[in-house]
């Protein structure tokens, strides 16, 4: 099979699977269905399931790669001269949104009432957060990630959970990232070969 024909069956394989788990959650509850009922469902081997989807809490985040990717590639992919903190203010309301759609409200709903997704939440967080102060470190030519790359970058993962439970979740970014913004500009770590 053609690399690309692969890639795209494989990619496939992987959103059924998860369109199926997140539709069988939601229809019976996150804690009575089991991974076998899954793989089932979605017509593939228990395998195939865990060859895409480490455990059953990753099938609610299918998204958690893609989320990493856009946050870190906010601060490596903007223009020479784009300031950071705005460049990640505009990223983190693009995610909200899409988070607080109403389509995403029962998955959080979900989320919300089970501790070991709950968990899952806080850990995919953290790793964001890491991947993040990495980006922020190698984007000032630092030799290693500082306290303040992950400060900031801790802020910013935060402020995305924060928002997405406001009343007013853009207003709550702006609000957020104000505070991140005067936080930035008490930093040691701002000189370097970007403009921050």
């Amino acid at each position: 099979m053609p690399p690309g024909r692969r890639a795209r069956k494989k990619a496939a394989t992987r959103q059924k699977i998860a369109d199926t788990a997140l539709r069988l959650f939601l229809e019976h509850g996150y804690d009575a269905v089991g991974i076998r009922d899954v793989a089932a469902e979605a017509d593939v081997a228990v395998t195939t399931l865990f060859s895409h989807f480490a455990s059953k809490e990753a099938l609610v985040f299918e998204q958690d790669d893609d989320f990493e990717q856009r946050l870190t590639q906010a601060v490596a992919g903007r223009e020479p001269h784009e300031p950071l903190i705005p460049a990640l203010r505009r990223e983190t309301q693009a995610l909200v949104r899409h988070c607080t759609a109403d389509s995403a409200t029962p998955i959080w709903h979900m989320i919300d009432e089970s501790p070991a997704l709950r968990e899952y939440e806080e850990s995919m967080r953290l790793r964001h957060a890491e991947s993040l102060a990495t980006a922020i470190a190698a984007d000032l030519d630092l030799p290693q990630t500082t306290t303040a790359c992950r400060t900031i970058a801790r802020f910013v993962v935060d402020a995305h959970s924060l928002a997405r439970q406001a009343a007013d979740p853009e207003a709550a970014v702006d609000e957020i990232f104000r505070m991140i913004e005067a936080a930035w500009e008490v930093t040691s770590v701002r000189p370097g070969r970007r403009s921050s």
